[in-house]
């Protein structure tokens, strides 16, 4: 790395942000921390303006920073496209950056990147299973796989599948408070949610044909779809969730299913989001149809 170009110090900027701080980016270097440190300082005296918060405890990016990453991010994304397209052009290869929710993830996407490295194995796929919504355009990931409606953005999306919704609670939590026979039943209990910001607060049901929308409440929020099925598995709630996420704990017995008669029957889309256009990476494209052809829960 010729950290004496600003391709090195991006490159050098980028590892701080991975490692969390400046001694770790320097282990993972080769370089000490003073020089690490004497590259960011030597970055934000031509640039003109402070790109890191030091402090005894953490590194917090400034927002001029924040810019100057997702800007680095991208172009040294750009470079090792580049140079990988110049290397063999034969031979789809490079890394692939993957961003999926944590249940959905391990249960779906895990077995089909392992089909996906043993057919493609120049390809190196770097899964990241969370349940935070990546910055795509900003570098952070290639393609994410995401529930629910989509915003508008230039971003290309294409829809892998779909899931419906049930309502469930384990025996124990039933048995110590009672069995919900009615949508309105769920007002004297503790309903578990997801609190990220599209979640929607209020359950929808269905009776004699029409939807109405209930608003629950609970002492429990999760960003986690698997952490709430968890939740419910140890008594804590009442959760409405995906159904690939719990269909096993029902046919265990571990989970049962309340409401079921007033389920709309929606179902969540799920899509793979990417970068398109005349310029995707041949891998990215190579993964999409893949994700398209084989995804299944």
């Amino acid at each position: 790395m010729d950290v004496g170009g600003r391709s090195g110090e991006m490159e050098v900027l980028v590892r701080v942000a991975q490692e969390g701080s400046l001694s770790a980016a320097a282990r993972t270097l080769g370089m000490t921390p003073s020089a690490v440190s004497r590259i960011i300082a030597r970055t934000e005296r031509r640039l003109g303006t402070r790109l890191l918060l030091r402090t005894t405890r953490a590194i917090t990016f400034t927002a001029e920073g924040e810019a100057y990453l997702r800007g680095a991010r991208r172009i040294l994304a750009d470079l090792a496209e580049v140079e990988d397209a110049i290397t063999d052009q034969s031979v789809p290869k490079g890394r692939i950056r993957v961003s999926a929710a944590l249940g959905h993830g391990r249960q779906a996407i895990v077995p089909l990147v392992a089909a996906f490295s043993a057919r493609y194995p120049n390809i190196v796929v770097d899964l990241a299973l969370g349940d935070e919504v990546v910055d795509i355009l900003g570098g952070q990931a290639d393609v994410a796989v995401r529930f629910g409606p989509l915003p508008d953005s230039p971003l290309t999306a294409r829809k892998i599948g779909d899931t419906g919704q049930v309502v469930v609670a384990s025996p124990d939590y039933l048995a110590r408070h009672g069995t919900p026979q009615a949508p309105e039943d769920l007002l004297q209990h503790n309903c578990l949610r997801f609190n990220f910001r599209r979640a929607e607060p209020n359950w929808p049901f269905l009776r004699d044909g029409e939807v109405f929308s209930l608003k629950v409440c609970g002492n429990i929020e999760c960003s986690s779809g698997e952490a709430l099925a968890q939740l419910a598995r140890v008594g804590a709630g009442i959760a409405r969730i995906g159904a690939f996420t719990v269909n096993d704990d029902i046919g265990r017995g571990d989970l049962v299913q309340l409401l079921e008669t007033y389920n709309p029957g929606e179902r969540e889309p799920i899509h793979a989001v990417f970068v398109g256009g005349p310029t995707m990476p041949a891998r990215v494209r190579l993964f999409v149809d893949f994700l398209l052809e084989h995804h299944r829960l």
